[in-house]
Formats: C-alpha cells, structure tokens, sequence
C-alpha cells in the first residue's frame, strides 16, 4: 500500500485554500483600485494606447464590431447572467429544497451588485470618450460591470456544479462556457470603446474575490445535512 511521505505537508483544506485566494484577491484589487484612483501615469498611458489601437480596429472592422454589440448587449450582458442566477436559485428551491444555497447565491450576486456599483461611484472614473464612437454606455467606468458579474455568476455556478459532483463532460463544458464568457465580455468592453483596459481588469478581480468570500461563507456556515454539504472524506462529494 502506498503512504505518502512523513516530509511532504499536508494537504490544505478547502477552506484554507479559498482564505488564502481571497487575501491574495483582496491584495491585488485594492492595489489596483490604488493605482486608477490615483491616475497613476504609467497605467493611464497604457490604458490609452490600448484604447486607442482597439478603437481603430473597431471602427475598421464594423462585422466583428457589430457582433460585438451583440455579445455584449445580449449574450453578456449583467442582466443575462443575473437572470441565469434567478433561474438557479428558483431551481435550488424547487427541485432540491434547498434554500441555505438559494438564498447564499443570491445574496452572493446580490453583494457582487452592490459592490460594483459602490466602486463606480466612490472612484467615479470617466470612460473612454471618442469623436466617432462604436457604442455607448452609462455610469462610471471603473470597475467594470459586465466583466465583474460575468465572474461573479459563472464562478458561483462552477462552485456549485463541483459541489455536486458533475460528471466529467458536464463540467468540461461548463468551464469552457465560463472561460469563453468571461474573457470574451472583457474583450469586447475594450474593442467597444466604453472600458479601460483596468476596468475589466478590476472587474475580474473584483469578481473573483467575490467569488472566494462566497465560498469561505459556504464552507464555514452551510447546515451540515443540507443537500450540497461537503462530505467528511474529501472537499466535494463523487
């Protein structure tokens, strides 16, 4: 029988290991919230030369541009993938009974909203402004709401697929449909025209963080007889 080696350190528990991707998060995003409050030169200039070269390609390239709009209206939207997370969570109640889960997802992206906005206001930053825009949007800029949410609900979701334990191929797909998402609504904020490069940065962040805080609170307060409590022999069931 194999026996790991007395010298090799112990495996860190789910709980730790999301504690410590939530200081790290919390790190980065505060450091970056830092640097565009500030308006930190290096970081605007970058900013701008990214914008700039996007912007011109946007304009040149009005099909890719165009499906863009799309992706971003419709597809991405905060608004999509909060109704996704209503749809969760309805079923969580309907076909589960569980609603420690309904209520920690939804309080979860509710946190998420509550956040992005609060930035947005507090930091109050201007978006890209062009004499020949591609597309418009509203509030401030940083950090942005489309990327952040996206994080946010396919995170979430992920957390709760593994939980369950999904077969292979269903949870293959849903990390592909997730990373596709993700960076995909990043890209076209910026090809539009109406994000800094940071923003969706931030937003990323952001919504990982959130995401790591979620699970930290699922992990220490989910009710132990609950239909996706995590089981004594491993950090998820199957």
């Amino acid at each position: 029988m194999h026996t790991s080696s007395v010298d090799s350190p112990p495996r860190p528990s789910a709980h730790r290991a999301a504690a410590r991707a939530a200081g790290v998060l919390a790190l980065c995003s505060t450091l970056l919230l830092v640097l565009v409050a500030a308006r930190w030169s290096p970081l605007i200039d970058f900013d701008g030369d990214v914008s700039r070269t996007t912007h011109r390609w946007a304009v040149e390239e009005r099909g890719v541009t165009q499906t863009f709009r799309i992706l971003t209206d419709w597809v991405w939207d905060p608004w999509t993938m909060r109704i996704l997370c209503a749809v969760v969570v309805v079923w969580l109640v309907w076909r589960r009974a569980d609603w420690w889960t309904a209520g920690w997802l939804a309080a979860a992206c509710a946190l998420g909203t509550l956040v992005q906005q609060g930035l947005k206001a507090a930091v109050g930053r201007a978006r890209p402004v062009w004499p020949d825009p591609v597309d418009t949007a509203h509030y401030a800029a940083f950090p942005s709401g489309h990327a952040m949410t996206a994080v946010v609900v396919c995170g979430l979701l992920l957390w709760l697929l593994r939980r369950h334990g999904v077969g292979r191929a269903l949870w293959t797909t849903a990390v592909t449909v997730a990373v596709v998402s993700v960076v995909g609504v990043g890209l076209t904020r910026v090809w539009l025209g109406v994000h800094w490069t940071t923003d969706v940065v931030g937003g990323w962040l952001l919504g990982a963080l959130t995401v790591a805080l979620a699970v930290l609170a699922q992990l220490r307060w989910r009710p132990v007889n609950s239909p996706l409590a995590p089981t004594r022999t491993g950090d998820h069931p199957g």
